[in-house]
């Protein structure tokens, strides 16, 4: 996508985000790959009113132009970016079961296969830091290493991804898993995937999806 292209698709996600109450008023945050740098939405501004031109350019120094101060969260969007090549978008959120399981300070364990798309066999929940700082930045690419998406303790879930289409899709996944873990919670304590179980689920995504389907037919 050109600068424009991509602009219009942060809103429009940000929207999506909004209408699916993953995030409410002003929470949340997402960013994408561009350039030397990123971009992202703007501090203290929610889905309602957000254009193209509210969206911030900050480079990997730090340093921001645009007509609005770059969201609070802009340290780990800057630092996941830096140190996971594979990444082009991430969205933060405060959605309400990741949040729940967030304040208990609760890993998710492979209670269900779909959690191996996230890239291992649980959903880890990084240490509490408080929000904006460094040392929440540090703990999140902890709990992130070789994962797609991770918790942060008393705050939300961060979810990434090639793109910003698959960043929109791993934040849906995370905030669906996590309502199924809490509602298994209520019931009792849910029953975990075996490692080998886990891994023949892993084995069978390596094929899942229409790409992989279209490349068995031609060979």
């Amino acid at each position: 996508m050109n600068e424009i292209e991509l602009r219009r698709e942060m809103v429009h996600i940000t929207k999506q985000l909004d209408e699916l109450g993953l995030n409410r008023g002003t929470s949340g945050n997402l960013s994408a790959r561009f350039g030397d740098g990123m971009l992202i939405t703007p501090s203290g501004m929610g889905a309602e009113g957000l254009t193209e031109d509210d969206i911030v350019f900050v480079r990997m120094d730090g340093a921001s132009s645009g007509r609005w101060q770059p969201s609070s969260e802009w340290l780990f969007h800057r630092d996941i970016l830096a140190h996971r090549g594979e990444f082009g978008a991430i969205v933060h959120t405060h959605s309400t079961a990741a949040t729940a399981l967030a304040c208990l300070r609760r890993n998710i364990p492979p209670f269900h296969y779909m959690i191996a798309l996230l890239g291992g066999s649980s959903i880890r929940c990084a240490d509490y830091a408080t929000f904006g700082t460094q040392e929440l930045s540090d703990n999140a690419l902890l709990a992130l290493t070789d994962r797609k998406a991770c918790l942060l303790s008393n705050h939300g879930m961060i979810a990434a991804g090639a793109d910003l289409a698959e960043a929109f899709r791993n934040t849906v996944e995370v905030e669906s898993l996590s309502e199924m873990y809490l509602r298994a919670l209520q019931a009792g304590e849910p029953v975990l995937l075996s490692a080998q179980e886990f891994r023949d689920a892993q084995n069978r995504f390596s094929g899942y999806g229409q790409a992989a389907e279209t490349k068995q037919r031609l060979d």
